[in-house]
């Protein structure tokens, strides 16, 4: 019996929005073929173009499957130099050199690489790669596809749409209609026409003599193509600039020809045919063995075993053997090692050293781990004995280690895992090798859980393996009986530091499946690991300082402090130790019984802290001022003018901080052994201090700051029209805080102060109390100050209450860029500890999207530099919203203009800001200057 149709059914799943992938196949090869050293395969033949080629390929694919899974996918090549533009203008790409020798037969097995990954390869007679991309994206679009183009050719950016857009996969870097406007300052259909009249030395394209990218967009913008642009000569105002359009009209329509893409060509495969498919292994598999690329087979392999091992049942974690571990001491048993992990393709990898300073320290030995339990030192300095009886043990020279090790290090196929890479990156690279392909666990562990715990390798072992490793102290003593771990016996090193290679291998195992899961995947790969040899950099290179300069401070700054000393000793009437807590709470509020004095209910002591004594300096009692005054001159002569002549490398005469990754839960940097950014601004003494920091002989200092970028953030974030309309004016923001605020009764100057005080309060989700605090008022005035606030600002204050609200519902807060700042005490019942998890939340986003952005700056500002001919300028220092640079004397013009890009535009194209960013640039022999 016939049934009525069910109206209660659930609808049939809508179907997934096809998206087409096209990789520019070209720009693969030479990219692949400059960064890789000469490879044979078994035949003879050159192979490292499609060793690299293939890599890139590989890891474009996995890419995509974890992230966009692409419906669609090509890769596209040129056929040949000559094409149908050869027929329009026959220098077309003259300039260009033939390929190198070596580079000829590899270009057929490149694209048999493609055809091993089943994805087609799609090339045509007589057109460039380009024209084909354009056919298809044609093609794709109007039948309603997404389309990626993946490229870094500025040519193909004409192409980008609201459903088409670019991927750099060197930069990690996608291209929206947005992105290619701010980069060329015109649309991506007005881009053809700027490319026609700034012409290509590359391609050879003629163009118009004296027509850069700057003056071709602003012609574009102002008469809208090159027609138009020629039409309206008489309205060109530079004379040389009218002459050369005049003189060459013709040349700039030809260019204007060549630089059109072709979207009417029949491509020889349909969209149906592009379809992206699991790649057969078997197809793989023989093309790489035939290339002898056992690396890649061995990961082929793992991953053919991966849905089997997957579906198995979890193993006990294997327990850590010291006793299995290997001392390698023989060539051949390192040879092993070192073919075991490119068979494997991935291994963990730590030095040992003499120091914690890895500027200073000598290398030791290196261990790794293929496996838990599978690990080995690789002893290469140790000695027995001391002073002139010291005698070398019996372990490898470590010029052979090094020509055997550097070209694993260096092998994008094989990925080496470190617990805080970056120590080991400088002291490799100060030993002769660079690395290439790696992760860091503790950077994993950061970008997973900060603010939840700490991310050193001995808690982080405690916590996730269950095993405390051996300690240091263990190994090399204490106190004076230490030794240093070039004197550890081999047997006891062994343990150590083969222990500690196991130890990371099974942490990274544990969390490098999480990111993805966890969506922190953003930040660790495009943010905090590229940073990481970046950093390592700037740490080896250090700043010069002027040790004369700091003696002389700090022979200054004892004078003053025993000044004070005396002045404070006649006040209290009588000498007391004006550094110790207890004795000046006894002082101020027993001896001279000022009013205020609290104790704590844990020491018993009085409070003394700066809060304190401020408000007793405020109340016009001058012993407090003066302590105040102690506290700092004594803060500033140890920590800085004494500490900084200790610290300056006696080889380099530089002084070499460290940028410590994952402490701030924030995601921004902090500087260690010396720190040197927590030198006072604001004061005279801190400027004094800065001005020790100086450029070598022929150079300057440069310093770029960041303008009020934390307030420019909280106006994009919090949506505040008033104050995105004044950045975008280049308004005095604290001077419209204090008219919106304070109103024009008050002085102006104390009006715009006070302004400037409660706009960077706010955002610390200061309380009427901290406020009255700062601004000397009582707390009923501070209160009427926040209300008045939020009342003209309520996008502020809404912005805080969501904020709040998202924290207490998901326990962290994110920034624009995803990173994740995990805050439990949100939910603690403790109500001091959840008001300070609060105010974290509120400031988390915005101080962590303001790290973000200064990272993503120092990331890409080496190659902006590099590609500006500015190998000179060398970045010394981050601090907090500024990046310091040392400039050739003859650079510095060229410099600033390729510093502020980056920084201005170091958001794009991830996210767009509502409000510019600001980049203040000053220049001086010394970092005070600089300001």
């Amino acid at each position: 019996m016939a049934t009525a149709p069910d109206d209660t059914a659930a609808a049939p799943a809508p179907a997934k929005q096809k998206h087409l992938y096209l990789v520019d196949g070209s720009g693969f090869i030479f990219r692949a073929y400059h960064r890789l050293p000469p490879l044979n395969n078994p035949a003879g033949t050159p192979v490292n173009a499609v060793y690299g080629f293939t890599a890139m390929l590989w890891k474009l694919i996995e890419d995509l499957h974890g992230a966009e899974e692409p419906t669609h996918l090509a890769v596209i090549f040129d056929a040949a130099k000559d094409n149908f533009r050869n027929e329009l203008y026959a220098d077309y790409k003259a300039n260009r050199p033939p390929p190198p020798e070596d580079l000829l037969p590899q270009f057929p097995l490149i694209r048999d690489a493609v055809r091993a990954f089943s994805v087609p390869c799609i090339e045509m007679s007589g057109f460039e790669a380009d024209d084909i991309i354009a056919c298809y994206v044609a093609q794709a679009t109007a039948a309603g596809y997404n389309v990626t183009i993946v490229s870094s050719d500025k040519d193909l950016m004409q192409l980008v749409t609201p459903h088409v857009d670019m991927l750099d996969t060197m930069k990690n870097e996608r291209y929206g209609v947005e992105a290619v406007t701010a980069k060329w300052g015109v649309p991506p259909e007005k881009l053809g026409e700027v490319l026609a009249l700034m012409g290509d030395s590359v391609d050879n394209v003629p163009g118009v003599p004296g027509v850069g990218p700057k003056t071709a967009a602003e012609l574009v913008q102002q008469f809208g193509d090159v027609e138009g642009v020629l039409a309206n000569l008489d309205q060109i105002k530079k004379p040389k600039l009218r002459e050369n359009l005049e003189a060459h009209a013709e040349m700039a329509r030809l260019s204007r020809v060549l630089v059109e893409l072709k979207c009417d060509l029949d491509p020889p495969h349909t969209l149906g045919e592009l379809v992206m498919r699991d790649p057969p292994h078997d197809p793989l598999r023989a093309f790489l063995a035939e290339q002898g690329f056992k690396s890649m087979l061995a990961k082929l392999g793992r991953e053919s075993q991966a849905a089997e091992v997957a579906a198995q049942p979890d193993e006990p974690e294997k327990p850590f053997v010291h006793a299995e571990y290997e001392t390698v001491i023989t060539l051949d048993r390192l040879d092993w090692w070192l073919a075991e992990a490119r068979a494997r393709g991935v291994v963990a990898i730590d030095t040992e050293t003499t120091a914690k300073d890895p500027v200073r320290c000598d290398l030791v030995g290196v261990s790794l781990a293929l496996d838990a339990g599978l690990a080995c030192y690789i002893p290469v300095a140790h000695v027995q004995g001391e002073g002139l009886l010291a005698e070398k043990v019996d372990q490898l020279a470590w010029q052979d280690v090094k020509e055997k090790l550097g070209p694993l290090l260096v092998d994008p196929a094989v990925l080496k895992v470190g617990q805080n890479l970056k120590y080991d990156l400088v002291v490799l690279k100060r030993h002769g090798l660079d690395l290439a392909g790696f992760d860091d666990t503790m950077l994993l562990s950061y970008a997973l859980s900060a603010g939840k715990h700490n991310h050193g390798m001995d808690e982080l072992s405690e916590k996730y393996l269950g095993h405390t490793p051996i300690p240091f102290k263990e190994v090399c003593g204490t106190g004076k009986s230490q030794c240093t771990f070039d004197q550890v016996p081999l047997k006891r090193a062994t343990d150590y530091a083969a222990e500690d290679a196991d130890v990371t291998l099974r942490l990274h195992r544990l969390f490098r499946p999480r990111l993805s899961a966890e969506q922190v995947t953003r930040t660790y790969e495009t943010v905090d690991k590229p940073l990481l040899p970046v950093l390592a950099d700037m740490e080896l290179e250090g700043i010069k300082v002027d040790r004369e300069a700091l003696a002389r401070l700090s022979a200054t700054f004892g004078t003053e402090i025993a000044a004070l000393e005396t002045e404070v000793h006649d006040l209290a009437g009588g000498p007391f130790t004006i550094g110790s807590p207890k004795q000046l709470g006894e002082v101020l509020f027993e001896r001279m019984q000022l009013s205020g004095g609290k104790k704590s209910g844990k020491s018993g002591q009085y409070a003394t802290d700066v809060n304190e004594l401020e408000k007793l300096a405020g109340q016009g009692h001058v012993i407090a001022q003066k302590v105040l005054d102690w506290r700092q001159l004594t803060k500033l002569k140890s920590t800085y003018t004494d500490a900084l002549q200790a610290a300056i490398n006696p080889k380099t005469g530089r002084v070499h901080t460290c940028f410590s990754m994952a402490v701030a839960q924030t995601g921004r940097l902090s500087s260690t052994d010396p720190n040197l950014q927590n030198i006072p601004i604001r004061t005279e003494i801190g400027r004094q201090i800065r001005h020790a920091f100086v450029a070598k002989p022929g150079h300057v200092i440069l310093a770029a700051d960041y303008n009020q970028i934390e307030l420019r953030l909280a106006a994009h974030m919090a949506d505040v029209p008033e104050l995105k309309r004044a950045y975008a004016n280049n308004e005095d923001i604290h001077a419209l805080t204090a008219r919106e605020v304070f109103g024009t009764e008050m002085d102006p100057q104390e009006s715009r102060r006070r302004a400037k005080t409660v706009n960077f309060a706010i955002l610390y989700g200061i309380s009427a109390f901290g406020l009255a605090n700062r601004l000397g008022l009582d707390r009923g005035e501070a209160q009427r100050i926040i209300d008045a606030y939020f009342a003209r600002f309520p996008g502020i204050r809404n912005f805080m209450a969501e904020t709040i609200n998202g924290c207490r519902e998901t326990g962290f807060v994110t920034t624009l860029f995803g990173r994740r700042t995990n805050l439990p005490l949100i939910h603690s019942k403790n109500p001091a500890e959840r008001q300070f998890a609060e105010r974290a939340a509120v400031n988390a986003p915005v101080q962590g999207t303001s790290a973000d952005i200064i990272k993503r700056a120092m990331i890409r500002m080496p190659l902006a530099l590099a590609e500006a001919g500015l190998t000179g300028v060398r970045m010394l220092l981050q601090v907090h919203d500024e990046l310091v640079f040392e400039v050739p004397e003859r650079d510095v013009e060229a410099a600033t203009p390729v510093i502020r890009s980056v920084m201005e535009s170091a958001h794009r194209p991830a996210v767009e800001l509502s409000v510019p960013l600001g980049v203040e640039i000053g220049t001086g022999p010394s970092w005070g200057a600089a300001h």
